[in-house]
């Protein structure tokens, strides 16, 4: 399976019993969660963004494709891709698989954009993430 996008980070995570909805495997926004979570924790390792800072990220377009059903017990691996960069946002892309088997469980895709949190409006993309995008 192929993502748009350089490889930018990649992360583990157990798929916890109360992810799980009344059909017996996980709910969708547990994928979103998923996703979210490796965005976290890649701006974080950046250094850039945080709560306290003027400047950080907002989603403004977001979607999955469910591709194979994810039950308890599992560990999934979500691999973060930086794709297209623009004046403001970026293209990110997530494939999220199985830690034991490989299969892949999902696709994600969020369109980040950069935000002035004191003026309210989008703010210039940093040059850290217009390095990692795909050119």
């Amino acid at each position: 399976m192929s993502v748009p996008g350089n490889h930018v980070s990649t992360i583990t995570m157990p798929l916890r019993w109360g992810d799980m909805d009344a059909y017996g495997h996980a709910n969708n926004t547990t994928y979103f969660r998923f996703f979210e979570e490796a965005r976290i924790v890649w701006l974080a390792s950046l250094e850039i963004g945080g709560p306290e800072e003027p400047t950080g990220p907002v989603i403004i377009k977001t979607s999955a494709t469910f591709l194979k059903e994810l039950t308890h017990p599992a560990t999934v691996i979500v691999k973060t891709y930086a794709d297209k960069a623009g004046n403001t946002s970026l293209d990110t892309y997530h494939l999220l698989t199985d830690a034991d088997s490989g299969e892949v469980y999902a696709e994600g895709y969020a369109k980040i954009v950069w935000f002035d949190r004191t003026a309210r409006t989008s703010a210039a993309l940093p040059d850290v993430l217009r390095t990692l995008a795909a050119r």
